[in-house]
């Protein structure tokens, strides 16, 4: 008897036929005398659905209340798969994510959890249920309920998975793993059989839609090996797992593309010690995650100055601008310029580490496409650039051609 964790997105739980298929699929592990416990996410359209009715009664909503009417979400998602599990005849319960013992900071929106404590969810295990745990959320150790940020289901998952020393995690969506890139932008995009942390890692954080980068985050500090498979089929999926040094044969794993940045430039900023760090930690105090960042001299100005540019995700936009405006008090720099309309292209692979030439490649193929390049970014296993939101899929397109079109 194994006990395992597994996770339904969004995707895999939008209608009540696609939660009968959970079900049935659960239902099938249950009768082998697995022990299961289901992570889901809200049906697919409703959080954004929720978003919406906020927006249109107040633009900047309190991220406390943001918390408690996305909950909801979740929420419905556990009570139907667990009537559709009493329909089979198999013991179930759901449990909110503070009842199932997941404790987080008080950072609205996205907070961090902190502890889990199970002991609900292996009583409720040793009765003989499926236990169906609300993704997505927890509690502060205050009683306010608090939300894991887009994607937060699959930390709850690896995390229950942790906390419950589990035999098996599985992260069910809509694909059959995870792919070379978006076979929705690709149709050449193939599934990888296996990958490391670390390259998940970047790909998640990059714009792959398939995991959450804090949830790769935690399985690699926890050494919580999982598979991301399909629950539309019973195809073997993509195992995510410590790397092997087999893995750097390959020199890029994947191509990913992230619709879903913003870059902000700070024109004529002052060129003193120190300037750039009040700017950023001003950001990082108000929970907002930057990504690339690019200082270069301004002209034009009587004294010395820089233009300060960095990307963000496009929900963070309006709360980095409203930071941004408070530091133009203090700080004295010219104009504020935000850009919506970019598009995040990156290379990733471990293999990057012992080969040379990639970033060449990478600059050569996308000069020759006739896309201009507006920011750059590296790491070991990684290179990003920032481009035209019109050209991201074009780059992918061209950057998955140039580096796995002579593999078979």
């Amino acid at each position: 008897m194994a006990l395992i964790v597994q996770k339904y997105g969004g995707s895999s739980v939008k209608d009540t036929d696609r939660i009968k298929n959970v079900a049935n699929r659960v239902a099938e592990y249950r009768r082998q005398g697995d022990q299961i416990v289901v992570v889901v996410s809200a049906m697919g359209g409703v959080t954004d659905n929720l978003i919406r009715l906020a927006s249109e009664i107040n633009q900047l909503p309190s991220e406390r209340e943001m918390d408690m009417l996305l909950a909801t979400g979740e929420q419905t998602t556990i009570a139907l798969l667990a009537m559709a599990l009493h329909s089979l005849d198999l013991k179930a319960v759901s449990l909110t994510g503070a009842q199932a013992g997941i404790m987080t900071d008080g950072v609205h929106t996205k907070a961090k959890i902190e502890n889990i404590s199970p002991n609900q969810v292996h009583a409720m295990l040793d009765q003989g249920n499926v236990v169906i745990v609300a993704g997505f959320q927890g509690m502060t150790p205050d009683g306010r309920i608090t939300t894991l940020g887009r994607g937060g289901s699959d930390l709850t998952a690896i995390a229950l998975a942790s906390a419950l020393d589990a035999d098996l995690c599985q992260i069910y969506t809509d694909v059959d793993g995870v792919y070379t890139t978006d076979p929705r932008v690709v149709a050449s995009a193939r599934k990888l059989e296996e990958i490391s942390y670390d390259e998940m890692l970047e790909l998640a954080s990059l714009g792959a839609k398939v995991m959450q980068s804090r949830s790769v985050e935690f399985a690699k500090k926890y050494n919580v090996k999982f598979e991301v498979r399909s629950s539309l089929n019973t195809n073997p999926g993509t195992i995510v797992k410590e790397e092997t040094a087999s893995m750097e044969a390959v020199v890029v794993r994947g191509v990913s593309l992230d619709k879903n940045q913003a870059k902000v430039t700070l024109v004529g900023v002052p060129d003193q010690p120190g300037t750039a760090s009040r700017i950023f930690s001003a950001l990082a105090s108000g929970a907002i995650n930057v990504d690339m960042i690019v200082q270069n001299i301004s002209h034009g100005t009587a004294t010395p100055a820089t233009d300060v540019s960095f990307t963000t995700d496009k929900p963070d936009l309006p709360k980095a601008l409203k930071v941004i405006a408070e530091l133009q008090k203090e700080i004295e720099f010219g104009e504020v310029i935000a850009d919506e309309d970019i598009a995040k292209v990156s290379v990733v692979g471990v293999g990057m580490r012992s080969h040379s030439g990639i970033a060449a490649k990478v600059f050569e193929t996308l000069g020759q496409g006739g896309i201009n390049i507006e920011m750059i970014s590296t790491s070991e296993i990684k290179i990003s650039v920032v481009v035209e939101a019109e050209k991201g899929e074009t780059a992918t397109q061209q950057l998955h051609d140039t580096f796995f079109q002579t593999e078979t």
